[in-house]
């Protein structure tokens, strides 16, 4: 049985205590209350409402024009279906680079109903989390290829191959949880060093094309429904590719697979 089946709320002290036993948290983002029942129902335990709501839901190319505007109204659709899932929120691009607007941003989102913030950055992120973690905000952070910084990385590159840079992650995210980061999400970084981060750390990490070796997974449900135009990233699986049972077979498929660590395999993560 998932932890989201349970008639209790899902809270970090859930996802804490499955990474002690060694459980897989299961994550999907949403955007909507149809979707987020849907989630929720099935066991998801973190439904992530993600700024690339931009991309799925507005098309653009990439995440950077979605405002906090746009995260506060998509944050009330999905609370409006009173989930028992975890809520995380992506604070978007540039509404975090000081402290005050990252307080006045963070408290917008939280009042729409959200109960975790996510920030995508590095090291320069530790006074923020400080800050907000002070102030009783559970935060977030998301490392590796952060989609926010597609721009400066020339594109969505693996990130971390680089010995140097690999031990700067790994230090990044050990000077996060000092500052009280809560949870961390790892996107396209080789699965050994995600599995290294994830046994440094106490807190869960959720990995995206970050291999088998993380506390949790995380898709964007438009990918993994098969409903995104192109070629499918090699993290990226369609789970209602032949399901009979609909949407909710696909989503209870992704969390039995996710959860007997069936998913993903190392073939669809990165050396």
């Amino acid at each position: 049985m998932s932890s989201a089946s349970h008639s209790r709320r899902i809270t970090l002290s859930h996802l804490q205590k499955m990474k002690q036993r060694g459980e897989k948290i299961t994550c999907l983002t949403v955007y909507d209350a149809t979707f987020a029942r849907l989630l929720a129902d099935a066991g998801i335990e973190l439904l992530l409402v993600g700024d690339s709501s931009g991309m799925v839901v507005a098309g653009h190319s990439t995440t950077v024009p979605v405002t906090v505007k746009d995260m506060c109204y998509h944050t009330h659709n999905v609370c409006r279906a009173q989930p028992i899932s975890l809520i995380l929120s992506d604070l978007p691009f540039l509404s975090y680079t000081q402290t005050e607007q990252a307080l006045r941003n963070t408290a917008r989102l939280m009042q729409a109903g959200a109960e975790m913030i996510k920030i995508e950055g590095g090291m320069w992120l530790v006074p923020i989390v400080e800050q907000l973690s002070e102030k009783g905000v559970p935060v977030c952070v998301h490392l590796g290829l952060t989609p926010q910084s597609v721009h400066i990385f020339g594109g969505y590159k693996v990130q971390g191959r680089d010995p140097a840079k690999a031990t700067q992650m790994l230090a990044t995210a050990l000077a996060l949880e000092k500052a009280g980061a809560q949870l961390l999400v790892l996107e396209c970084i080789p699965y050994n060093l995600a599995q290294e981060i994830t046994q440094a750390v106490s807190i869960p990490t959720i990995g995206i094309g970050a291999g088998p070796y993380c506390d949790g997974q995380v898709l964007v449900t438009q990918d993994m429904l098969g409903l995104t135009a192109g070629k499918p990233l090699v993290f990226v699986k369609n789970f209602l590719d032949g399901q009979t049972a609909g949407v909710l077979g696909a989503v209870k498929e992704y969390i039995r697979q996710v959860k007997a660590s069936e998913f993903p395999t190392l073939e669809q993560s990165f050396a």
